[in-house]
């Protein structure tokens, strides 16, 4: 199977991304900026990698070189983003997912083409569980029995969402109070699943309406 890898490199991390021809993610995931683990990631995928996007920046060459000696065809690119999107073809799903705070271009791709057609969720609520942003466990008699298998979903989703909490919480106001308000009651990692856990449900209605997000509604 024909895969294409992106990989966008940072001062002491890369993001790697990998596509088949359907445009379908297949591997996505932040690695350390080590030669071998990057490389391996690339071997280790179900199909064969035609080719690897390079951000092409001025400490990027020992990636290039290594990854050139390990006999990866690498393409240079002035972005990721440019990369990814000539490849992705983005579609209306995309657009609608650049109107969410903490959602850029690289997440809105990650997102738009790992959920696939919103017709096969019957809810938000089934999106957000698809997204591992639903807590499973099992009660009797009101007390916790034990968890069903958190691993169910998709990882790539589930990553996408925390990152995009991340963002949210840093740049816009309203989501911001909100992360505080719920902070003051709880652990702030809890606080960040919890807004992971609703812009995965208001995710799903801007892919299924295409229209823009709205921030009162979904945090008022």
């Amino acid at each position: 199977m024909p895969l294409y890898a992106a990989i966008d490199l940072h001062s002491n991390n890369s993001v790697l991304c990998v596509l088949d021809e359907s445009d379908r993610i297949v591997f996505s995931k932040r690695l350390p900026n080590n030669l071998s683990a990057i490389a391996q990631a690339l071997q280790d995928c179900p199909g064969q990698v035609q080719g690897v996007a390079v951000e092409s920046t001025y400490n990027g060459y020992w990636l290039v070189d290594g990854l050139m000696d390990a006999s990866f065809t690498l393409h240079l690119v002035h972005t990721l983003e440019s990369a990814i999107l000539t490849e992705a073809r983005p579609r209306a799903d995309y657009q609608a997912l650049n109107t969410v705070p903490g959602i850029g271009k690289a997440l809105a791709l990650t997102i738009a083409l790992t959920s696939g057609d919103m017709s096969r969720f019957a809810s938000a609520g089934n999106f957000a569980s698809y997204a591992r942003k639903v807590d499973s466990r099992r009660e009797s008699n009101g007390k916790k029995k034990g968890s069903g298998n958190t691993k169910c979903g998709n990882k790539h989703l589930a990553w996408a969402f925390i990152e995009a909490a991340h963002f949210a919480v840093r740049y816009d106001e309203t989501i911001r109070r909100w992360f505080q308000r719920k902070c003051a009651k709880t652990l702030q990692v809890v606080a960040i699943k919890a807004v992971a856990h609703k812009l995965a449900r208001a995710c799903y209605h801007v892919m299924k309406s295409g229209q823009p997000f709205d921030a009162a509604r979904a945090f008022g």
